[in-house]
C-alpha cells in the first residue's frame, strides 16, 4: 500500500503533463527575450498543437505565422493587416531573415487561419524585446 500511495503523485503529474504539453501556442525559439543581435539575423518561429499550413488552407488546427514589428495587435477580429510592421509568412514558414535598424524592437507572433484571421481562440505570443547593434 506505502508503495502505490507513493506512486500516486507521479501517476497524476504523468496524467496532467501530457494535455499541458499540447495546449496550442506560438513563440519564438530564436531571437530569445533580451537578446542582442546583428543588423540582418534569423528568427525561428515556433508552434505548439497545431500545424503550419500555407494561407488558403482549411483544415482544422492548422495556420500559418504573422510577425509584428513594434506594433500593438491588430484587432482580433480583422484579418491580419499586410505592412512592413505586420508580416505573413503565408507559405507556412517557420523562420526568415529580417534587416532592422539599430536600437530596441518589439517582436509579437500572431497565428492566423487561411484567411489571415486570427484563431476563435487567438494564439499569439509573449511579446520579446531584442536589440540591434549599431
Amino acid at each position: 500500500m506505502k508503495t502505490l500511495l507513493k506512486a500516486l503523485p507521479i501517476f497524476f503529474i504523468l496524467m496532467i503533463k501530457p494535455v499541458v504539453a499540447d495546449e496550442p501556442s506560438v513563440f519564438f525559439i530564436e531571437p530569445l527575450d533580451g537578446a542582442v543581435v546583428e543588423e540582418t539575423f534569423e528568427i525561428i518561429f515556433g508552434v505548439n498543437g497545431m500545424s503550419l499550413a500555407p494561407a488558403g488552407t482549411y483544415e482544422p488546427s492548422t495556420g500559418h505565422h504573422h510577425l509584428i514589428i513594434d506594433s500593438p495587435l491588430p484587432n482580433l477580429a480583422m484579418p491580419v493587416p499586410s505592412s512592413s510592421r505586420y508580416l505573413h509568412f503565408g507559405k507556412a514558414q517557420d523562420r526568415t531573415n529580417i534587416t532592422l535598424s539599430p536600437g530596441i524592437h518589439t517582436l509579437q507572433l500572431l497565428l492566423g487561419d487561411g484567411n489571415h484571421f486570427p484563431h476563435s481562440q487567438p494564439l499569439i505570443s509573449k511579446k520579446i524585446t531584442i536589440e540591434v547593434k549599431p
